[in-house]
């Protein structure tokens, strides 16, 4: 029997084993976090996995870990602190000044009233009242002289004129439809911050444009996009299954100084357009604004908690389909860590055989129905040997539920009613990488602009990412849609703007035109006249 001092060191002795083996674990896992944060920095951002080096560890072969390149690693010097404060130089006057205009290649465009166009023998042309704008027709900056005649009935002298009205967008803004598209395209497709397009107009063409100026004509734009950006957002939703996701973006809040995060939400039909949702939030609220109250099917998303907490709530049944290429993402990095890596990368090459299948039948060009057969007969039995394991697995305890493995697992599980959709659901694609590829534009933009400069511009901003990217879907030149879109709609009706969609406006630019001449760059000593 022990004495009471013998028993106390027992018992202090276990518990210290105990912490031992605690702080053991512990620190595995912090390993395993530092080697994955390691790999996410400085290794290869892709997924993939060369099939030999696979086998290699699906057999126990242990792979090395890469290290990072000391050339990465090197610090930044600091700038040196400046003493002495430049004097500050006088501020430039913004806008377009006529001086300028008037010193730029001309191009102008008669505007003739209705009633004179209907009884022209009836009127005498009295005076012009002349519109100037800055445009651009690459490569060059011309000046759009907008010149709206004046008529008196000749019979009735004393009734008062008449003249064509000023589009609104000309009321608006003394930025031409050219410059208007030039300025869009150039942020939104080429990812130039617009201080980086006014050095350009500067350096390049002697043409200095207001930062200020800029901002308010990407907001008047916008503007006019809105209904297009409509008729996009209702092609998308127009159906029973759309992919989900969303993306941070900072943007910086007035009067604080600061950036917070606010969130890009697309929302993607698989093989069509896809549509931008600025909001401040992450919550599940903002899917009620996008998605229209009388939806129902397939909402395909990841595994963050807004989409259930809609789907609950939602008038309409919806059904949630997860995606199989985050769920490989979490195996693919719990192989580059821990000791049990075999066990990843047999889940990893387990998914491998279900890509394997869909590219099968992305080749034959398998309709739903067929691709609902194969799945039915192919994929099935692989996906019910991945869940048999990873149940397994759990029950066991095998993997520690912190470590990264542990999380794959839990992760897998928690959506694999999800991930089973895709066998059921002919139409229903294995993952969502249509809806992340969508918005890889954005995340090229914020290496270049970094942050929104407010709420209000990542509104501006989504509606014309979706417009773009419905250009570059169709393969169209986004600048030449923008600019013939600025151009016809203030003179067109609300009812008429369907014809603007890119999917219309490409229909009507492909249908055989009677042969015309286009109006010609005047020069601004010699002008010549069109009418419109």
């Amino acid at each position: 029997m022990m004495t009471p001092l013998e028993a106390r060191l027992t018992k202090e002795n276990e518990a210290l084993r105990q912490e031992n083996a605690r702080q053991a674990q512990e620190i595995k896992l912090l390993r395993e976090k530092i080697d994955l944060l390691v790999r996410r920095v400085f290794g290869a951002s892709s997924e993939k996995m060369d099939t030999d080096q696979l086998l290699l560890a699906l057999e126990g072969a242990e792979a090395k870990k890469p290290e990072a390149s000391s050339d990465a690693l090197a610090a930044l010097e600091a700038e040196p602190e400046k003493t002495v404060k430049p004097a500050r130089k006088p501020k430039k006057k913004g806008g377009i000044s006529d001086e300028l205009l008037d010193s730029l290649p001309a191009v102008e465009v008669v505007l003739v009233p209705e009633e004179v166009r209907a009884e022209p023998e009836a009127y005498r042309l009295v005076d012009e009242v002349v519109t100037k704008q800055l445009d651009y027709q690459p490569p060059r900056y011309v000046c759009n002289k907008i010149i709206r005649q004046r008529y008196a009935r000749i019979d009735e002298p004393h009734r008062p004129p008449v003249i064509a009205v000023l589009p609104t967008m000309l009321e608006r803004s003394k930025a031409g439809p050219g410059l208007l598209a030039s300025i869009l395209t150039a942020k939104y497709c080429d990812h130039l911050p617009l201080y980086r397009q006014q050095q350009i107009a500067k350096w390049r063409h002697g043409i200095e444009l207001s930062r200020q100026d800029m901002s308010r004509w990407v907001g008047l734009a916008a503007e006019w996009l809105q209904p297009i950006y409509q008729i996009i957002l209702g092609g998308v939703l127009d159906g029973e299954y759309a992919q989900v996701d969303e993306t941070v973006i900072k943007y910086l809040v007035p009067g604080s100084g600061r950036a917070q995060h606010g969130y890009f939400w697309t929302i993607k039909r698989p093989g069509g357009d896809a549509a931008f949702h600025w909001a401040t939030t992450r919550a599940a609220k903002v899917l009620k604004k996008i998605i229209p109250a009388d939806f129902s099917g397939i909402i395909q998303c990841d595994g963050y908690s807004a989409y259930p907490a809609f789907a609950k709530r939602h008038g309409q049944p919806i059904r949630l389909a997860a995606c199989w290429a985050h769920a490989r993402r979490e195996f693919v990095e719990a192989s580059q860590t821990g000791a049990k890596k075999a066990d990843a990368l047999l889940i990893v090459r387990l998914i491998g055989h279900l890509y394997n299948i869909e590219a099968r039948l992305r080749e034959q060009r398998a309709s739903g129905k067929l691709r609902a057969v194969i799945r039915n007969s192919e994929s099935r039995p692989i996906i019910e040997r991945i869940g048999t394991i990873l149940r397994h697995w759990k029950r066991k305890g095998r993997h520690f539920p912190t470590s990264q493995m542990g999380k794959a697992v839990d992760y897998t599980l928690t959506l694999w009613h999800g991930l089973r959709v895709f066998i059921e659901e002919g139409r229903i694609e294995l993952d969502n990488n249509e809806v992340e590829n969508a918005i890889r534009p954005t995340a090229v933009g914020k290496k270049n602009w970094l942050f929104i400069g407010d709420a209000e511009a990542g509104e501006r901003s989504a509606i014309v990412f979706t417009v773009i990217e419905a250009c570059r879907r169709r393969g169209v030149d986004p600048f030449e849609y923008l600019r013939e879109v600025f151009t016809q709609m203030p003179t067109m009706a609300a009812n008429d703007y369907p014809s603007l969609a890119p999917d219309a406006w490409l229909k009507k630019r492909k249908l055989p035109k009677p042969s015309s001449k286009a109006p010609a760059v005047i020069d601004a000593s010699n002008p010549q006249r069109h009418c419109a």
